[in-house]
């Protein structure tokens, strides 16, 4: 109850309270706190920086070869040590197949540029499922790669792609995934909405 609880509070946008039941489910059944890959989100999205890097460490000794995972520790670990030893504590993924990811874990690594990850998409002619399946993780990562450089408008152009509400039907792509997307976006929104706007005298 409190793992599912944990996940429809971060769909809610309640990340600390989504953070808070992750927490007691792990301290509950601690066998299992090697797979909270939805707790490493939450606890990216509540601010919780080391615990977030130090879930997405734990969750490598599960499953080794995910681009995301070790993309979401890069991202954990910018705010406490900066992009460069970031990148060089990066966790080593050998061959992630989804396409376009290992692109995308290349582009975190300094190694490839956003347009390379583009171009990946639409490799071995992909069915229109898989090709909009492919845009869907290329866009975000390219998002959430573009705001921890402090690129916000580039940031906000491709969380919005990942966010389009059309993308939730499809049956290639995580679902909490695209949860992701939208809370993101939602927090994009609800940052701007609050900066003062210039006034003339």
């Amino acid at each position: 109850a409190y793992y599912l609880r944990g996940r429809e509070r971060f769909r809610l946008g309640k990340v600390a309270e989504s953070v808070a039941d992750f927490d007691q489910y792990v301290a509950l059944r601690p066998e299992l706190a090697s797979r909270q890959w939805e707790r490493g989100i939450s606890c990216y999205y509540a601010g919780r920086f080391q615990q977030g890097a130090d879930q997405f460490a734990l969750y490598q000794t599960y499953h080794d070869n995910d681009v995301e995972n070790s993309v979401w520790r890069y991202l954990c670990m910018v705010p406490l040590t900066g992009v460069e030893k970031a990148r060089e504590a990066m966790l080593p993924i050998r061959d992630d197949r989804r396409i376009p990811m290992m692109q995308i874990y290349d582009l975190y690594r300094g190694k490839l540029q956003p347009a390379d990850v583009l171009k990946a998409i639409d490799a071995d002619q992909p069915t229109a499922d898989a090709r909009r399946a492919r845009a869907f993780y290329a866009h975000l990562y390219l998002g959430l790669y573009y705001e921890v450089a402090k690129e916000p408008t580039l940031a906000k152009k491709y969380i919005d792609l990942a966010a389009d509400p059309e993308l939730a039907k499809n049956p290639g792509l995580n679902r909490y995934m695209w949860d992701v997307a939208r809370v993101h976006a939602q927090q994009l929104q609800a940052r701007s909405s609050k900066r003062p706007t210039a006034t003339s005298n």
